[in-house]
């Protein structure tokens, strides 16, 4: 949804409060740019990316491509979980990591970096088992002893991998 430019931004942030109060939103949707509730301008995620990925020394190729799995570059993306904003960070995790408002995209990013980097560190430095449980929790990692056999899992460790490798290729 895309709002004209005569919209306040009062009556913007209206909609898009009755949008999630309804459940709406985006779920992975992708990001709109220029004027709306889902818009971010693609410099602007780009710089902040750089920035939180290299405070928490993690690779901004691999930051890039969580947020690209995860809410499509849609700051005001809701999963049917309850998982919120660009790095659909579930309520637990943002409050553990300090987000007051997972909508921010600041916020988000510097908590779901720091929680990237956290579960980076936990696992030595492998990637498929961090993404794992940044997918599936830590505690499914443990209990499987690996990558849990979730075809959804499964699957999101190849996709987040693939962006990854190729984001990390362009660069």
């Amino acid at each position: 949804m895309v709002l004209s430019r005569r919209v306040s931004p009062f009556a913007r942030l209206h909609v898009l409060l009755i949008l999630v109060a309804a459940g709406g939103g985006c779920s992975g949707g992708g990001m709109l740019f220029g004027d709306g509730p889902h818009s971010m301008a693609q410099g602007q995620l780009n710089s902040l990316v750089q920035t939180q990925a290299l405070s928490q020394r993690v690779p901004p190729a691999l930051v890039s491509a969580v947020i690209t799995q995860e809410s499509g570059g849609d700051p005001s993306a809701v999963s049917s979980a309850g998982a919120m904003g660009l790095m659909q960070l579930m309520p637990g995790t943002a409050n553990a990591y300090g987000v007051t408002n997972p909508f921010d995209p600041y916020q988000n990013v510097a908590g779901g970096v720091a929680y990237l980097h956290d579960l980076l560190q936990r696992y030595h430095g492998n990637v498929a088992l961090a993404l794992a449980a940044y997918n599936a929790g830590s505690g499914a990692v443990a209990k499987y002893g690996g990558i849990p056999p979730y075809a959804e899992t499964r699957g999101y460790v190849q996709n987040v991998t693939a962006l990854y490798h190729a984001a990390a290729a362009k660069r």
